[in-house]
């Protein structure tokens, strides 16, 4: 393979700041930023965090809604993780595409 197709694989698979922080915007809650930046396990934990405060909140009629104060919490947090997500994101991709080790 040539450097510049080798350059433009990575320049394709390669993981975008601007829509790690929109989808963490406005589906963060539920972790979907995680698994764009290739954090499954800690995006499912998440999901599955919400989905468990959702249906608490619900079965108690509201009662238990301090919850999200947990769910927002990690949301907040993330933000100021996601550049070192998406750097180290962006370093694995080149590792691999680049064949370096």
């Amino acid at each position: 393979m040539t450097y510049d197709r080798v350059s433009a694989q990575y320049d394709i698979e390669k993981k975008s700041l601007v829509v790690a922080y929109v989808l963490w915007f406005f589906l963060g809650y539920v972790g979907v930023h995680r698994f764009y930046l290739g954090r499954p396990i800690s995006g499912l934990i998440m999901f599955a965090f919400s989905a468990v405060v959702f249906l608490l909140t619900l079965v108690s009629f509201g009662f238990l809604g301090f919850l999200w104060f947990l769910v927002g919490l990690w949301w907040l947090v993330d933000v100021l993780l996601i550049p070192g997500m998406a750097a180290g994101r962006n370093t694995r991709i080149a590792d691999r595409v680049f064949g370096r080790r």
